[in-house]
């Protein structure tokens, strides 16, 4: 163990949270201004991301802000069985006439008369620039999407809430953010407060790592950084942030990694092919980089 605790204890401390928290608050009361052309639709703002789980660091500039519509809504009824989804598709409703293209046009004029020019479209989000009193932030437009376990009738069902949004491409993109925070807040209790602060040890280490060129950028996304070890059992969790890191890596070379779930616990964390998984090469290459780099950085 080459990295002394002191640098992990200094790794582990949480980044900027005053201008994030404003930068957010700030977003959120544009996005909820009663003049806005959206102002009358259903819809829910709220964040996501290492700054809505409390585990970014300093190096973290974006702040992460979904808006996400909720009178319409995606369905997914691959796991009803045939009763149900025979109920389900003598329920469904007809087509909507206020969708995710609508909704997102409507947010991104909104953004750029209240923020100017600099406000731009990329791929998956909107992006809005920071000034001095806000930090630059990406905002997810959105449609509520459902996950349905169980439909018996309109008012009698189960499923899982999520998010689901289409890149610039048409790239169809659903997941779970909601549970995902969840999810690793139970993780971090459980853990004595020590979860959150373990995955911000291992997203600095990775930080270090690409510097280092033991890895290249974008191989080892912090979302998957946080899914990797929300899955690693809480006994591993010790007192020192060293045993921790050993016994994590120790316990993740000795898994099945196909068997590992993202935090949201309803997506496979590993899966070639998928936009919502990790590609096993890249989990590998992050593997073989973290355990080299312990072993030898420092020596």
């Amino acid at each position: 163990m080459a990295i002394s605790e002191g640098q992990l204890e200094t790794w582990s401390h949480i980044g900027a949270q005053a201008q994030s928290a404003a930068t957010y608050h700030a977003i959120k009361g544009a996005l909820e201004d009663k003049n806005a052309p959206f102002a009358g639709r259903g819809f829910k703002a709220f964040l996501q991301g290492s700054y809505g789980n409390d585990t970014n660091v300093y190096s973290e500039s974006d702040v992460d802000i979904v808006i996400c519509l909720t009178e319409a809504f995606q369905s997914d009824i691959s796991q009803l069985d045939a009763a149900d989804t025979l109920i389900y598709g003598a329920n469904k409703g007809g087509a909507v006439t206020y969708g995710f293209d609508e909704f997102k046009a409507e947010v991104l004029a909104w953004l750029v008369k209240t923020y100017g020019t600099g406000v731009q479209a990329g791929k998956k989000a909107i992006f809005v620039p920071g000034n001095n009193s806000r930090r630059d932030a990406d905002v997810l437009v959105c449609v509520e999407h459902r996950r349905y376990t169980r439909y018996r009738s309109i008012f009698d069902s189960s499923y899982h809430i999520g998010i689901c949004f289409w890149t610039t491409d048409n790239e169809k993109i659903i997941n779970f953010p909601k549970q995902h925070i969840e999810n690793c807040t139970i993780k971090h209790q459980a853990t004595t407060n020590r979860f959150k602060p373990s995955v911000r040890v291992i997203k600095n280490m990775r930080n270090a790592m690409i510097d280092a060129h033991y890895i290249a950028e974008g191989v080892a996304p912090s979302y998957f950084l946080e899914g990797m070890l929300w899955n690693v059992p809480m006994q591993n969790f010790s007192w020192t942030y060293q045993q921790t890191v050993e016994n994590c890596l120790a316990w993740l070379d000795g898994c099945d990694p196909t068997q590992l779930a993202c935090a949201n616990d309803l997506h496979w964390l590993i899966r070639d092919g998928t936009n919502v998984c990790w590609n096993m090469a890249d989990f590998r290459t992050t593997m073989a980089a973290l355990r080299l780099y312990w072993n030898t950085s420092g020596r």
